[in-house]
């Protein structure tokens, strides 16, 4: 435990040394931004662990970000029910003065409906998430980042798929003109990136893209009276798209890290953010998603953002992720398969030892509700790890009716905000305006070439009139040229012997 006051740290539960008195369990706010993992197999309390967590944060005044995989959290808005076990509990565990109470939620949605809509821009995402996303090949990828290239450099604003879609098809059009500065431009790749396309818009894509785009900012809301809100996005049918909903949170992550500024070590974080289903993240992910992660992951702390993976195995977090993980909720593991033994000893491992008891055999044996604890204490040295008892969530555990998801909806802080789609001028308008325009310049081209071919060819036959009048005589002027020819001659000599005449008369 820490030197902390009450009001700077998270009540987590309950350890009991050898009397059985309470050790109080507590989650530190100023190391909280040094990330945490909440682990343990279905049905051992992962969920409530992340539900009390998420209570204790907003009672700080610190806001949370978690999906609802389930549709459990979304209790977190309703007052939960005190019945005698769960009563038997907190006083057992020293909590003293629970209550049942709801807390102030934001829902969100990316389907926009059970929550306020999501979106973002293709821009924004980026062509390597984008890969991710459409699973690209190393060559489609290629072609992806000319496209994105050639957006920035003529102006165009990719907003949402149709944007992109115009573009690609744009540069395939124009693959020779573009070779010299970019390289060839495969159609081929250029076909297949549509395709995935068509199967992203299937998947919801097409209502994820657009404007107005999420501004993050929206996530760090607090309520007059101090307390952080908790948004909560409804992600049970993103859950069909695994590597939507996974690609989703990352870009959530990389635009967090992208949009704070510096902080160091706050007193408490500016935002926790709770990635459950952590392992869909890593799956089968490229080396340089991985390294992103990683980066984002090891950097984002120095911006106030606390993130937290929920997962069933350790080994689902890779190694150089695990470790930047100081706060650490252990629930029971099963060991029945080689992997599963593996994970047990991987998971005790990551413990600060009790000398009390033996922690890998006792992750086998923890009850739901319990788990192992170990939190960053004073100068970010862990604890020891302790048994402990999880309290209780002062909210409702388990899902709410649509009429409350409704009225929660209506009173939110950002209704209004986000619920209408925008469509401004971008990339498929301005392409599409450019082709129109080449269109027309080629339409009036052909139509100027006809115009100077008719020219020409009319200037030709009147040439060849000309040429053919002038060698062409009429029947008429033939004779009157033969006539004129038959006179002049009489009239020569007429002339010759008039002449002649007189000359011999002056002769006599």
């Amino acid at each position: 435990m820490t030197e902390t006051s009450a009001s700077n740290r998270v009540f987590i539960g309950s350890a009991f040394d050898e009397k059985g008195a309470p050790l109080k369990q507590w989650l530190n706010l100023p190391y909280a931004n040094r990330h945490g993992l909440i682990t343990g197999a279905t049905g051992t309390g992962k969920t409530v662990s992340l539900q009390i967590l998420a209570e204790g944060l907003s009672d700080a005044g610190v806001p949370v970000f978690a999906a609802d995989v389930k549709g459990d959290l979304a209790g977190l808005s309703q007052p939960g029910e005190a019945n005698d076990k769960i009563l038997e509990r907190a006083r057992k565990i020293g909590f003293d003065d629970y209550g049942v109470r709801e807390f102030p939620v934001i829902f969100w949605d990316l389907f926009g409906e059970q929550g306020h809509p999501v979106r973002t821009t293709i821009s924004d995402m980026g062509p390597l998430l984008l890969s991710r996303l459409m699973n690209l090949t190393e060559a489609q990828e290629g072609v992806l980042n000319i496209a994105f290239k050639v957006a920035d450099e003529e102006g165009l604003l990719l907003l949402d798929l149709k944007d992109l879609r115009a573009l690609l098809k744009d540069l395939a059009d124009r693959g020779k003109e573009l070779v010299t500065e970019y390289g060839t431009i495969n159609k081929r790749s250029v076909g297949a990136i549509l395709r995935r396309l068509v199967v992203l818009e299937e998947q919801g894509g097409e209502m994820f893209f657009g404007e107005p785009s999420l501004d993050i900012r929206d996530f760090m809301r607090t309520t007059p009276d101090g307390r952080g809100y908790i948004n909560i996005l409804a992600a049970d049918r993103l859950m069909q798209s695994p590597k939507v909903y996974a690609t989703f949170l990352l870009w959530l992550l990389s635009e967090l890290f992208e949009e704070l500024p510096e902080v160091g070590d706050p007193e408490k974080p500016k935002l926790v953010f709770f990635f459950d289903e952590a392992h869909l993240l890593f799956k089968n992910a490229p080396v340089s998603l991985v390294e992103k992660i990683e980066q984002v992951v090891k950097l984002i702390r120095s911006k106030g953002v606390g993130v937290y993976f929920v997962t069933q195995n350790p080994l689902d977090i890779p190694d150089s992720v695990l470790a930047q993980l100081g706060n650490r909720i252990q629930h029971a593991l099963r060991a029945y398969t080689p992997r599963e033994q593996r994970a047990v000893k991987a998971a005790a491992e990551t413990f600060r030892q009790n000398p009390a008891f033996d922690t890998a055999d006792v992750i086998t044996k923890l009850g739901v509700g319990e788990a192992l604890v170990s939190t960053l204490q004073k100068k970010g040295v862990p604890s020891m790890v302790q048994r402990t008892l999880i309290r209780p969530p002062s909210s409702r555990m388990g899902p709410i009716t649509e009429a409350e998801r409704k009225r929660v909806i209506l009173d939110s802080p950002v209704y209004g905000i986000y619920e209408e789609s925008e469509d401004r001028i971008s990339a498929f308008e301005t392409l599409k305006k450019r082709a129109e325009e080449k269109a027309l310049a080629e339409e009036r081209a052909r139509e100027e070439e006809e115009r100077r071919k008719a020219e020409e060819r009319a200037a030709r036959e009147e040439a060849r009139a000309r040429s053919y009048a002038s060698r062409r005589m009429s029947t008429t002027e033939r004779f009157i040229k033969s006539l004129a020819g038959s006179i002049g001659t009489q009239l020569g000599r007429a002339i010759i012997r008039g002449i002649l005449g007189g000359l011999l008369r002056g002769r006599r």
